[in-house]
């Protein structure tokens, strides 16, 4: 049932964002208040962990690095995987 709740979340979450609205947020440089409105699943509360988090730690390197902040796990992450850039972060 679990998988199934997902996968309907993740159906919805395509459906309303639409093929036109494939703009990217780049993790690295977006506010708080743009990480809020422009990922799926990420409230103020989160969104204010990740600004949070990059400023203690530095940026970004890739969009799997998210999960290290406190309330992002693989769901949100695949939820937002196609809108979500590093903007050229250095790779390791």
């Amino acid at each position: 049932m679990e998988r199934f709740t997902r996968m309907c979340v993740l159906l919805i979450a395509l459906l309303v964002s639409g093929p036109g609205l494939a703009n990217t947020i780049d993790i690295n440089t977006a506010d708080a208040q743009t990480l809020a409105t422009g990922l799926t699943g990420v409230g103020e509360a989160k969104a204010r962990a990740i600004v949070t988090y990059r400023d203690q730690n530095g940026p970004f390197k890739s969009p799997d690095d998210l999960k290290q902040v406190k309330g992002i796990g693989d769901q949100i992450l695949e939820l937002n995987r196609g809108t979500i850039s590093t903007g050229g972060a250095a790779k390791p």
